[in-house]
């Protein structure tokens, strides 16, 4: 898959533990506290974490379902930013839905997977050349050290061209 330059230009600050660092402190606050972390990310592909800490458990002694979606949601959401990044004209990008499922307790650190980023490309560029509003299920499944299933995780993004004004 050929990269454009807007796609190696956001790859280069999401690699970068003190620009990603600092673009989720002043942007996403408590996606940074809680330790969320992209651990590798490709154009075909992103790796988070998520510890189980003070900040993300709940009473059961697992992580709190709700910062697992954290989690699992920046590891759709960094492909679909490196799709619209810099992009002219710009193009939105939104969550519509989310389906979750969990398969095991979360305890240590968890692990998602997202393999989408070309199902990504496609759908951005469709929304870009048409004008409409394209929607799209991104899958991403949560593992644990043992690589055990933990939960899973289907995004529903939509994606469309912003309009700009011409006054």
């Amino acid at each position: 898959m050929k990269m454009t330059d807007e796609q190696a230009d956001f790859l280069k600050l999401a690699r970068s533990p003190i620009k990603f660092g600092m673009f989720l402190l002043f942007k996403i606050p408590i996606a940074f506290l809680s330790g969320i972390r992209i651990r590798e990310i490709t154009a075909e592909k992103c790796i988070t974490t998520i510890p189980y800490k003070w900040l993300t458990q709940n009473p059961f002694h697992s992580t709190y379902f709700a910062s697992l979606s954290m989690a699992a949601e920046m590891s759709t959401g960094a492909l679909a930013m490196m799709n619209t990044h810099k992009r002219q004209p710009p193009v939105s990008m939104l969550v519509t839905k989310m389906e979750a499922h969990y398969f095991k307790k979360a305890t240590g650190k968890i692990y998602f997977f997202c393999e989408e980023g070309a199902a990504i490309e496609k759908i951005v560029n469709e929304a870009s050349e048409t004008k409409e509003s394209k929607l799209i299920n991104v899958r991403t499944i949560g593992k644990n050290d043992k690589a055990e299933l933990v939960a899973e995780f289907i995004f529903t993004w939509s994606f469309k061209e912003k309009q700009l004004n011409k006054n």
